[in-house]
């Protein structure tokens, strides 16, 4: 368990301290990475580069945990990410310019762990939500600020 928990642990700081070489250490060459939009990916080059889009995006991107929950070489984190998004951010829909606006969203991330490296990672968080605080797509009508 202590392993799972160390090696998420370490995603983090490597992803708050924008370190991608770091980052890129951390997964099991045939890692596989799941997230919202359909987004399905494999291999050690494209979840760093996955990361890094958000990193790149947001310059003073930051993942703060709330919640770890470890188990059977598993570790379940709920975050919230903060940044100010300065730059385009490519996802499965396309390219958002930079709108120069500060988005904090809470998410999950669910990652096994496997030798000491990520091995699986599937993400989640409210796309719909990201988008309205980005201004690129209207609030539900009767939605409160």
């Amino acid at each position: 368990m202590g392993e799972a928990r160390h090696v998420a642990e370490e995603f983090v700081e490597a992803f708050n301290a924008h370190d991608e070489a770091r980052l890129h250490s951390l997964d099991r060459e045939d890692v596989v990475f799941e997230g919202p939009g359909n987004v399905k990916l494999t291999g050690t080059d494209a979840t760093t580069e996955y990361a890094m889009a958000w990193i790149h995006a947001f310059p003073d991107a930051r993942m703060d945990v709330r919640n770890t929950i470890v188990g059977d070489g598993w570790a379940v984190q709920e975050f919230t990410f903060e940044g100010t998004h300065e730059d385009t951010l490519s996802g499965p829909g396309g390219e958002i310019p930079a709108t120069h606006k500060h988005l904090s969203g809470r998410g999950v991330q669910i990652m096994k762990v496997e030798g000491g490296k990520i091995a699986d990672v599937r993400l989640y968080f409210d796309q719909v939500d990201v988008l309205t605080q980005l201004g690129v797509m209207p609030a539900a009508v009767g939605a409160t600020a």
